[in-house]
């Protein structure tokens, strides 16, 4: 799916509001301003990405998005919504999964550069009664877009602990078609001993427009071979994750959609690096998946969307073995606007599994304009997420896996009270619950045992969003969020657990953008963090960047206090940091 966003730019990539749409978190793309759910959404235009490294940058910006890096740059990154673990956020590329079937931890194995991302968008509670299993805690969706203009794009960088990057996209646009060729390659000696990593992506992105209707065509490859010292365990590991991606897209006149996509990853996994014959695994995890959609206007105010989707998920590993996966979907949704204030959606979606499992995920939004400036919604929806290989397979001298684990499933609901001001101000106070039964986790009695895949009865987390955003001048802005949770779940016998009880209980973050004089912009960011059972830390970054023509210097600093700090228990990150270089663009 590819869509427009409703985003707060100006010239420089700052923010004003401007009406686009979403796709992400709706069945047919409307107006973010009209979207009855928590959906966020990010641009990442030329001057955005000149403040950034990676996408995970933006995604920093929410406190409601944990973020857990294993190293910096993605290596390695989980990403967790309102307090659910990796595995129950499921990522997108263009509305198609990319959810990794052996492990959660390759969902963000993004296989496009960076820079083929035009946004992104964020759905938080759960999205199973639109995508399917996996989306739990919320969904990402990394959204391309057929380029506008001719353009030869590079960008060169060096930094701290031997990082050097650089990156090349090529865009042509004729009458009726567009392309854009996309390179990325990152190194990095890393900032302790085997913490090395490189990370190495291309990708293809082809829009035609024919009287059939619109084509989209995209292939993509990466390869991110990384020392991985203390992500599994006190070990010297060494891993390589290999992805290739392959999607079509086809509109069938003005109502209607297909589409088919192929995802191949591959996981080579060494215990210990200098001596790779005591325990290497090797996984290769192919997908396949089709969908059928369908919109019609039932009356002026009123539309049913529905369709099908069908999937098929193999894995061949020496450790997991061989096993397979086929299922598929039907959904229906209506979705009713009146007296342009009142809106509202009602939905479901059943997944139907070889050997006659269903899953039914429903879903009911509600929203409510009480004047110009102040607009209210609601929605529950039920979720649900299969647990993966490695959940149920796994074995090695720290984990094992269990192959009589249920699917966990969990009813999210939500609400808020959104303001604006419709000049400089706007803001939002929400409230969110989620109940988890038989959620996955791996669990132990002490240190000294093995962690075990095993299903937790319940699992209940409560929380508030909020955020307030003002704009001083045209050329600024400051954003400030916060988001808090709690916690609570059935006794587990003195168990510990390994990933269910790794949240943020207070979050918040403090963002400055601003276009200043000379052609110069900057963005800070300060963030206050606190988990479950461990002290709070801070971190700052700061990324500045100079127009010169056609060239852009820039220069980026992480955690400039120097932080001591860790995102996954027990994997150090790195302290203060910086990265310099240069952008260059030619078009014509």
């Amino acid at each position: 799916m590819k869509s427009c966003v409703l985003l707060m730019v100006c010239a420089v990539g700052l923010a004003q509001k401007k009406d686009v749409v979403i796709v992400t978190g709706v069945y047919e793309p409307v107006p973010l301003e009209d979207a009855d759910r928590a959906v966020r959404a990010i641009a990442l235009d030329a001057a955005q990405k000149l403040l950034a490294n990676t996408v995970f940058d933006f995604l920093r910006m929410d406190p409601s998005l944990d973020v857990r890096s294993r190293a910096p740059n993605g290596v390695q990154t989980d990403l967790s919504i309102r307090g659910g673990d990796f595995g129950q956020t499921l990522v997108l590329l263009d509305g198609v999964r990319l959810n990794d079937a052996q492990s959660g931890h390759h969902n963000l194995d993004i296989p496009v550069p960076p820079d083929a991302v035009a946004s992104i968008e964020v759905l938080k509670g759960a999205g199973s009664a639109i995508y399917g299993s996996d989306a739990v805690g919320g969904v990402i969706n990394i959204i391309t877009r057929p380029p506008e203009s001719n353009e030869l794009h590079l960008r060169t960088a060096v930094g701290n602990f031997g990082t050097n990057q650089q990156s090349a996209t090529l865009t042509t646009v004729w009458r009726d078609a567009t392309e854009q060729l996309s390179f990325s390659r990152d190194f990095s000696t890393g900032f302790m001993e085997d913490r090395d990593y490189r990370n190495l992506s291309i990708s293809s992105a082809t829009h035609l427009r024919t009287r059939l209707g619109v084509t989209d065509v995209t292939l993509a490859n990466s390869d991110r071979p990384f020392g991985a010292n203390q992500f599994y365990g006190p070990y010297n590991e060494w891993e390589r994750t290999r992805a290739w991606f392959a999607a079509l897209r086809q509109t069938l006149g003005r109502n209607t959609e297909v589409s088919f996509a192929f995802r191949r990853h591959s996981d080579l996994f060494v215990l210990f690096r200098d001596n790779p014959q005591y325990f290497t695994n090797r996984h290769a995890v192919e997908g396949y998946q089709a969908a059928l959609r369908r919109h019609n206007r039932l009356a002026q105010n009123a539309r049913l969307s529905y369709g099908g989707e069908a999937f098929r998920d193999q894995i061949v590993s020496n450790n997991l073995g061989g096993h397979q996966r086929n299922y598929g979907s039907v959904y229906a949704a209506l979705d009713v606007r009146a007296l342009k204030r009142y809106s509202f959606t009602l939905g479901a979606r059943e997944e139907i599994f070889k050997g006659g499992a269903r899953q039914l995920s429903p879903t009911a939004a509600f929203g409510a304009w009480l004047s110009e400036h102040w607009k209210l919604r609601a929605s529950a929806s039920r979720a649900f997420r299969l647990p993966s290989y490695t959940d149920l397979y796994y074995h090695d001298p720290a984990n094992l896996g269990s192959p009589y684990l249920k699917p966990e499933t969990a009813w999210s609901y939500d609400g808020a009270l959104e303001w604006n001001s419709g000049r400089r101000l706007s803001g939002d106070l929400g409230v969110f619950n989620q109940r988890v039964r038989q959620g996955i986790d791996f669990v132990r009695a002490s240190p000294q045992d093995l962690w075990r895949a095993a299903n937790i009865n319940r699992l209940n987390f409560i929380g508030v969003e909020a955020s307030f955003s003002v704009h001083p001048t045209p050329r600024q802005s400051v954003e400030v969020r916060y988001t808090g949770l709690h916690g609570a779940q059935d006794a587990l016998n003195d168990l510990q657990s390994r990933y269910a009880f790794n949240y943020p209980i207070h979050d918040a973050i403090v963002t400055w953008q601003a276009a200043l004089p000379a052609g110069l912009l900057a963005r800070t960011r300060v963030g206050v963090l606190q988990r479950y059972g461990w002290d709070p830390y801070v971190l700052w970054d700061l990324y500045v960047a100079g127009r010169r023509g056609r060239w852009s210097p820039f220069a980026q600093f992480t955690n400039l206090t120097s932080t001591n700090y860790q995102e996954v228990l027990g994997v150090a990150m790195p302290g203060r940091a910086a990265v310099v270089g240069v952008d260059w663009k030619f078009g014509w």
